[in-house]
């Protein structure tokens, strides 16, 4: 209740302790499902819905994450509910504040056409609105868009422990690759030295794309690992590596700084002004970017929505739920898939430190790839070390995950 204690009075918080109370007992630090998650598990009633849904969301917002959106997303989709979407470059941002004139212009519109009748052509417009670099935006008819394909990549061993291949083939019987989790390390620590052999992850990189590759919706990552532990979490990222100006989404404003000149927009009243600050895109340069990510606690290998003890040295498998997206990793640039343990400032750790071996041929990413899979140079060798990769500071929430099911 972290988020609650920064919001609340202190009389607030008084009258609302009993409340609280339900909710932290009613939602424990190891994961597990219970009623109280089931209680707001909206998704599976999407079906319900008799309103037109238009979502806004950050692709790099670490607070509502992207996971959610994408559930829900394709179940508004199966139930047929008329939706638009956009997806910009920011964190946890108001899309009066990274798109402005355009936001209150098409929300005006779709207000129009669903709530007044009135034939604008809004709804046979696109679909989605991409945000591709600060300020530059591209549209889908329908989003993700047609020819998007769940395509399996699989991680293979390289010439240095930790630094390996991914591609369409699969690794060798018996191959694995090791790491210790390190809670102090983050996934803007491992994207930097992805091309160098590290202890705390493992790291897998396509050569060079022949042609962009788009990646467009939510995709999964299956891991086998055998930890030494009774406890272990794992992280899986993928990771664009490559020069791009994007927006500094894990600064202060969340890829948007506020300016000190204002605009106004509409009537104010004595108590409530129409006029607001003025802000503009926050661009940070950078040789890599992480673009989804997924998290899991092994203990809930099972998928039922309960944790168990892990048995040190037995392989367990698990699918980790990548967040949706929408990304172009431009030719020249390549694709990496990194595994690990904790992502400091996002998840909690374990209550031991454990050494996970991947068991690389039971390893894959379903990857939700607009026009098959990537054409790429071969990933060169690497047996030295190679100097660290510049991107943004690493990302920190105020309320880290706890220990995350399979079903979260």
């Amino acid at each position: 209740m972290i988020g609650a204690d920064l919001v609340e009075s202190r009389a607030a918080h008084t009258r609302c302790a009993a409340v609280q109370k339900r909710l932290v007992e009613g939602a424990p630090r190891n994961g597990d499902w219970t009623g109280l998650w089931n209680d707001r598990h909206y998704v599976p009633d999407a079906g319900k819905v008799r309103a037109s849904v238009f979502a806004v969301h950050g692709a790099q917002d670490l607070n509502v994450r992207t996971k959610h959106l994408g559930q829900w997303w394709n179940a508004l989709a199966d139930a047929g509910v008329e939706r638009k979407i956009w997806l910009s470059q920011t964190g946890h941002v108001d899309p009066f504040d990274f798109r402005r004139e355009e936001w209150v212009r098409t929300l005006h519109r779709w207000f129009d056409h669903y709530l007044l009748g009135i034939d604008n052509g809004i709804e046979r417009e696109p679909m989605a609105d991409v945000e591709r670099a600060p300020d530059q935006w591209s549209t889908d008819r329908v989003w993700p868009p047609s020819g998007t394909r769940q395509t399996t990549l699989r991680p293979r061993g390289g010439a240095t422990a930790g630094v390996g291949v991914l591609g369409t083939e699969r690794a060798e019987p018996g191959s694995t690759e090791t790491f210790t989790d390190d809670p102090a390390l983050s996934e803007a620590d491992w994207s930097a030295a992805i091309d160098t052999s590290t202890p705390g992850k493992a790291g897998f990189t396509t050569g060079p794309l022949e042609r962009d590759l788009r990646l467009s919706g939510s995709g999964t990552v299956t891991v086998t690992a055998t930890p030494s532990t009774a406890d272990a979490h794992l992280s899986a990222v993928l990771v664009d590596l490559g020069p791009a100006t994007i927006r500094n989404y894990t600064a202060a404003g969340e890829g948007i700084t506020t300016l000190d000149n204002r605009t106004c927009w509409g009537s104010s009243t004595a108590g409530d002004s129409a006029c607001f600050k003025e802000t503009a895109a926050d661009r940070a340069d950078v040789d890599h970017t992480v673009f989804s990510r997924g998290w899991a606690d092994l203990g809930h290998y099972a998928d039922d929505g309960k944790a168990r003890p892990l048995t040190p040295g037995k392989a367990y498998t698990i699918t980790l739920d990548l967040a949706a997206t929408d990304h172009v990793v431009p030719a020249g640039h390549r694709l990496g898939l990194i595994v690990a343990g904790t992502d400091a400032g996002l998840v909690e750790p374990p209550s031991t430190t454990p050494r996970l071996t991947l068991d690389l041929p039971r390893t894959s990413a379903r990857l939700p790839l607009v026009g098959g899979a990537p054409k790429a140079a071969a990933a060169p060798s690497r047996t030295a070390a190679t100097p660290p990769l510049k991107g943004v500071r690493a990302p920190h929430h105020r309320t880290p995950l706890p220990s995350v099911s399979t079903h979260d």
